[in-house]
């Protein structure tokens, strides 16, 4: 550059866009840091709610949700289909009321916490110096029904009206089987009265990059297995004893395990893919007041085993096999051998597997494909959810339903010790929100599986 009088008459000037650009920008960072210090501190509140199964403050979450909705203008009602376990629903209104509505379905409740063995107390909503909130329902699922919250507040605070009505739905007891909840609620007639044509619920984290989507769950059979037998003295070798007959039961199961886990671990199938069983309890022995006796064989002995079943999985022939191989009546087994604590079908019913679609028939899912793209989310390969969630209820209904919590670069800790969720990804999460809804609430195709219709 010429170096004149006219350059040092323009530095002045310069100097002074200078110094005034710097305090705006400063300023804009400060608004930013404050608004989501905001958001935060409604997320550490609603954490710090103890919820905790099995006696939850549904009094205090309750009280706090419907002073969120009032805040948004959002429509609130808090239902009891059972006393004492409230479900509060939240409206947000659309413009075309006759369109299947939107449900943003999350449960207030939690599982219980060991304190001791928590770094920071597990309803305090710590944060640490790299930004990890630790708390029970950091992960499952506090996070997401606040997303949905903050989402819905952002939406609106853009002046965007949504064609669909939103309905956000906040459970009570989805972590003891949701029977009284969730269950109840999908076949009440106030659910038939919203006209839902898609249901969002929980998912999981996911340790890398991209957000997890589930589009059906493995069903819960819960077997107890028994076998009796004649007691003896501990020296004796009997054949067909109870402990004997239960232990080759036992083995049996183990061996059809590692069949299954095998699979997993060569990377053939998911981890939802596969028949999970796993031993919940053993019980056998005559008691002591020192223990057991131990010059005695009981007569009788249990076992109980959770076993999850993917839909895609062949029911028939696995009842099969719990009749013929693990609880067979010939090998001395007694007649409750095979007991079901809990047995969740895994066809709906129509008598179809369970499954939301993930194909060109199904145009929610494409929707939230092209969201969370669109949000700079990346999406993982569909998957089955390898527990059960509350969505289940809806999907037996007919209702496409997608799991769906958006944690990415997160360990998976939902039930586990010092559950956290990094702010980072609770505040990216609900960007991700903010672009889904905004997308199912503007889709003014019908969008909804017929076979639901028909029913109302």
């Amino acid at each position: 550059m010429e170096f004149n009088r006219r350059n040092i008459l323009l530095i002045p000037l310069l100097l002074l866009a200078t110094s005034t650009l710097t305090p705006l920008q400063s300023s804009s960072s400060s608004e930013s840091e404050s608004s989501e210090s905001i958001i935060i501190s409604r997320f550490q509140t609603y954490l710090q709610i103890k919820t905790d199964q099995p006696n939850p403050n549904y009094t205090q979450s309750t009280n706090f949700l419907t002073s969120q909705a009032k805040s948004l203008s959002l429509q609130s009602q808090t239902i009891e289909l059972v006393s004492g376990k409230p479900l509060v629903l939240l409206k947000w209104a659309g413009t075309s009321p006759n369109l299947p509505s939107i449900m943003l379905y999350s449960h207030t409740d939690v599982v219980p916490a060991e304190h001791d063995k928590w770094a920071h107390h597990p309803f305090e909503a710590h944060i640490d110096s790299r930004g990890r909130i630790y708390a029970r329902g950091s992960q499952d699922m506090k996070c997401v029904g606040m997303q949905y919250l903050e989402a819905v507040r952002k939406l609106k605070g853009w002046g965007f009206v949504p064609k669909r009505d939103v309905y956000l739905v906040f459970a009570p007891d989805e972590e003891i089987g949701g029977h009284d909840g969730a269950e109840k609620f999908s076949l009440s007639q106030v659910f038939r009265e919203l006209n839902v044509g898609i249901v969002l619920d929980e998912g999981l984290a996911s340790p890398d990059e991209h957000y997890r989507a589930f589009y059906a769950e493995r069903s819960p059979w819960w077997m107890v297995i028994k076998a009796v037998g004649a007691p003896g003295h501990g020296s004796k070798l009997y054949d067909n004893s109870a402990m004997e007959n239960l232990l080759k039961s036992i083995e049996s199961i183990r061996r059809y395990r590692a069949s299954q886990f095998d699979l997993i671990k060569a990377g053939l199938k998911a981890e939802g893919d596969v028949v999970s069983i796993n031993m919940a309890f053993l019980k056998a022995g005559t008691p002591s007041p020192t223990g057991f006796v131990m010059n005695l064989q009981p007569s009788e002995a249990e076992a109980g085993f959770d076993i999850r079943v993917p839909p895609t999985a062949d029911a028939e022939s696995l009842e099969r096999r719990i009749a013929e191989e693990w609880a067979p009546a010939w090998r001395n087994m007694s007649v409750s051998l095979g007991q079901f604590k809990q047995k969740v079908p895994v066809t709906d019913a129509y008598g179809k597997p369970v499954v939301t679609k993930t194909d060109s028939s199904n145009p929610w899912w494409a929707l939230l494909e092209n969201a969370v793209q669109e949000a700079g989310g990346k999406l993982g390969k569909p998957e089955i959810f390898p527990a059960s969630t509350d969505a289940r209820y809806f999907r037996n209904l007919g209702l496409p339903a997608i799991g769906f919590s958006p944690m990415a670069n997160t360990p998976v800790l939902l039930h586990d010790h010092n559950e956290y969720l990094n702010k980072d990804e609770y505040l990216k999460g609900i960007k991700i929100y903010e672009s889904i809804i905004k997308s199912f609430a503007s889709f003014d195709e019908h969008g909804r599986d017929e076979r639901f219709k028909d029913e109302l």
